[in-house]
């Protein structure tokens, strides 16, 4: 028995979340046929966390053990030609049997692209949300700033959590213009399920002038969602990197 990790990346546009789901098509289901289809064997994958429906991966990180004696320079291939176009293994590796693609997680990053052009991308209207009125980039960032730190983010998850402690740190909050695209850019220890699609809807709302950048510290504090901006859409975000 050998434990690999993979780094992989997907169109989220099609799939119903990375995890299983009963009658679903999902980034999970799809590799775990392929696995079996290659292996035989029934083979559960870890990931790094999970995606909702219609976010992207650029750097998901997924674990599975395996007693295939499949050479370890030939899996990246023979995954890749078992796997709908939507997903593509990036790089595999053996790693300690103690590795968890979850639980040893250091840094996760997460980007948020918005085109800002007055008319659409039609080549990126599935990898970014758009925008067409102008968004104060320099308003965004003084208000991101409020939210680094270790802080209770009840206000910046969505309703339907289970979860009971909500206190993350997020390292950096970034706004920054490209051209017509504007990009939000957080790094942290982890996230409440929407938590960033909202950090960037709220974020929004202050580029358009509807909220002052200070207010994010009364939202914060109140830890009450309805303060909190709406909720950007899934198809602008990218699970972009796993640091361990």
């Amino acid at each position: 028995m050998k434990r690999l990790r993979c780094v992989l990346g997907y169109d989220g546009t099609d799939f119903s979340g990375f995890q299983v789901q009963p009658d679903q098509v999902t980034v999970q289901g799809e590799i775990e046929a392929a696995l079996k289809r290659i292996t035989g064997e029934d083979i559960q994958i870890h990931g790094s966390g999970r995606t909702d429906a219609g976010v992207h991966a650029r750097g998901q990180v997924i674990h599975f053990d395996t007693n295939s004696h499949i050479p370890l320079d030939k899996w990246r291939f023979v995954l890749n030609n078992q796997l709908p176009d939507a997903i593509v293994i990036r790089s595999v590796e053996e790693v300690a049997e103690s590795f968890h693609a979850r639980f040893d997680v250091r840094v996760k990053e997460y980007r948020y692209c918005i085109d800002n052009n007055p008319v659409a991308d039609v080549f990126r209207h599935r990898y970014a949300d758009h925008i067409r009125f102008p968004l104060d980039v320099e308003a965004m960032q003084q208000a991101a700033r409020h939210l680094v730190g270790e802080h209770d983010f009840t206000s910046f998850c969505s309703a339907k959590t289970f979860v009971e402690d909500k206190v993350r740190t997020v390292y950096s909050l970034t706004v920054e213009r490209s051209g017509g695209e504007v990009w939000v850019t957080c790094r942290g220890n982890g996230f409440l399920y929407n938590m960033v699609r909202i950090i960037v809807g709220t974020l929004v709302e202050v580029g358009q002038g509807k909220r002052h950048p200070d207010e994010l510290k009364k939202i914060l504090a109140a830890r009450d969602r309805e303060m909190a901006g709406k909720t950007a859409p899934a198809k602008g975000l990218t699970m972009w990197e796993v640091v361990y």
